[in-house]
């Protein structure tokens, strides 16, 4: 059943892909050539952002055996400094006020004082930093997992701190992020109903934009949770 419903979701998502016609080329006029100064190095352009359908998207991953081998939390050092070296704010704590309903104030040391969250997992209301984690959306062991485990150290570290795409890192319960722990979507999902759709679209984004793989039992309860989302897109940019 499972793997009827995968090839219909990936069937409906194509179809859903707008199609493009190549314009006819045009000849061009004869226009004499001036020779052009040898240009120097070029940075790399930075890869656009892309949305896609979510059955799409997850049809994008790719499928590969999943190998723990080696692997140490230690290997993705976190948290570090985050994108202000100089707020005294760890990676972590500037994941929580950012995405605070209610802002916190932000005392000595980055001591978070007062403020309040909305943890989507369980659907909590928490008004306690101390009783968040900054969760990554794909676990730093299913991370080495799928890929991570070939990568520099430095690339782990980006990855462990990474605040350039909101699905990387989200503030959850302790308790939820807990229960997670480092499985993939074949073993646990959010409690609440209302996050599954949401949940499956982060994973998907997060994988795709650091070029992770999936295994097949991930990717069959990915489309099966597809199937039923319906309208709900992923947007992605490949980390640098």
């Amino acid at each position: 059943m499972i793997k009827n419903l995968k090839r219909a979701a990936a069937a409906a998502a194509v179809a859903l892909l707008p199609l493009t016609l190549a314009a006819p080329a045009q000849a061009a006029a004869a226009v004499p050539l001036t020779p052009l100064a040898p240009a120097g190095p070029l940075a790399p352009a930075a890869a656009a952002a892309e949305t896609l359908p979510l059955g799409v998207a997850v049809s994008r991953l790719a499928v590969t055996t999943e190998d723990r081998t080696g692997y140490e939390r230690d290997s993705f050092r976190h948290w570090n400094a985050g994108l202000n070296a100089t707020d005294g704010c760890n990676t972590r704590a500037e994941v929580l006020i950012a995405e605070a309903v209610e802002a916190p104030a932000v005392g000595a040391r980055c001591a978070l004082g007062g403020g309040s969250w909305w943890s989507y997992y369980d659907e909590q209301t928490v008004t306690s930093a101390g009783a968040l984690d900054s969760d990554h959306m794909v676990p730093l062991a299913e991370a080495w997992d799928s890929g991570a485990s070939d990568w520099t150290a430095a690339r782990r570290e980006a990855y462990a701190n990474d605040q350039g795409q909101a699905s990387s890192l989200v503030a959850v319960t302790a308790r939820s992020n807990r229960q997670k722990s480092d499985q993939d979507p074949a073993d646990w999902l959010p409690p609440a109903a209302d996050a599954l759709c949401r949940y499956v679209s982060e994973w998907t984004a997060t994988k795709l934009r650091w070029g992770l793989a999936v295994d097949e039992n991930e990717q069959d309860r990915l489309f099966f949770v597809a199937a039923g989302c319906g309208g709900t897109s992923v947007t992605y940019e490949p980390a640098p």
